[in-house]
């Protein structure tokens, strides 16, 4: 059923107006992005910041981040939430990597058996959370220990290791997954060079948040996740496929981080069954400096991206100024802070500039 009379409210607005602007999910991470820019742009002056190698440092680390952050984001949306991208991220890496070196087969064809893998994973998640109405944080830390300890196992017993070696993809591949991208405008002997050393991981993140913001803010489907979000039973009593839905976001959550692992181990020539319990942290905090609510119902790609600009900023500019690297995680918790204040204000600001207008 693609029609629905479910409203999903300012999420969906398309007003170019300032006032219209200011109503939408990704004014407060939009402005949020901006200050910390020009915060770290002039306190890194000096150590080169604003050059093209220090952008790509900062683009590079959000961009894997990024294309991880974007389906929990649509999770949350939704009003649910996705930790098992821990482990499916090494695995990603691992099954590429024993598809390729262990059982010599082709990396394309590793590569849609490592995406099948996570798929699987992905449904089991969603199978769980829409059957059993257990929430949906348990059921992914769960799978996060079982994945995490199935990946130690399997590869022990197949391989006889837990680091994968990952050589010779070919160039194509490897161009294509892993390999860095050097785009030069004018000769590099005048130093006019607009990115460097930017990984692929950058431009499929581009190409990946582009066909989410279709989906989500274009496509019926978009006003079915901000359905759930709002309100699961009436959305369901309004004819929209919730169950279906919500395993098909834990599906594309899963293959991302697969997607994330692949291109890790290709960029390293290596992979690791070590858990990335960081990266579930990284990608809860890009979503809610980004604008989406803990609540549900509420958010954009665009205010995602945004949000990882911001925290690639963040985690990565300190190393381009004077202060103490051990100050890392301070920036990062008042980071996280300042945004959800400046969201809450811009929404709260959305709210009285309708009421004055109704009035």
């Amino acid at each position: 059923m693609a029609e629905t009379s479910i409203k999903v409210g300012p999420a969906r607005s398309r007003g170019l107006s300032v006032p219209g602007f200011f109503r939408r999910p990704e004014a407060g991470a939009a402005a949020g992005f901006l200050l910390i820019l020009i915060f770290f742009s002039y306190f890194g002056w000096d150590k080169q910041f604003v050059t093209a190698l220090g952008s790509s440092t900062w683009l590079n680390f959000a961009s894997k981040v990024g294309i991880i952050a974007i389906p929990i984001g649509f999770l949350m949306i939704a009003g649910e939430l996705d930790i098992s991208i821990g482990a499916l991220i090494p695995a990603g890496g691992i099954v590429l990597a024993m598809s390729v070196e262990t059982f010599g087969l082709n990396f394309w064809l590793g590569a849609a058996i490592s995406l099948g893998v996570a798929a699987a994973i992905g449904y089991i998640n969603g199978l769980l959370v829409t059957r059993t109405n257990v929430p949906s944080l348990i059921v992914t830390l769960a799978t996060l220990f079982v994945v995490a300890g199935l990946n130690a196992y399997v590869s022990k017993h197949l391989a006889g290791t837990t680091q994968h070696s990952l050589q010779d993809v070919g160039a194509v591949s490897e161009f294509l997954m892993g390999d860095y991208h050097t785009l030069i405008l004018g000769a590099e002997a005048t130093g006019f060079v607009v990115f460097q050393s930017l990984q692929s991981s950058f431009f499929i993140w581009i190409v990946f948040a582009a066909v989410c913001y279709f989906v989500l803010h274009v496509s019926p489907w978009g006003n079915w996740i901000f359905a759930m979000g709002g309100d699961q039973q009436s959305a369901r009593n309004a004819g929209i496929p919730t169950a279906r839905l919500k395993i098909s976001l834990f599906m594309l959550s899963a293959m991302a981080a697969a997607l994330v692992g692949m291109t890790e181990a290709t960029l390293a020539n290596s992979a690791s069954t070590t858990t990335q319990f960081g990266m579930i942290f990284n990608a809860i905090i890009c979503v809610v400096v980004g604008g989406v609510l803990l609540t549900g119902g509420f958010g954009s790609v665009l205010g995602v991206v945004f949000g990882t600009l911001t925290f690639g900023i963040v985690f990565q500019g300190i190393n381009f100024t004077t202060f103490d690297k051990d100050l890392n995680l301070l920036f990062i918790g008042a980071l996280l802070l300042f945004a959800v204040l400046m969201n809450e204000t811009f929404r709260r600001m959305a709210t009285n500039w309708s009421s004055t207008k109704k009035s």
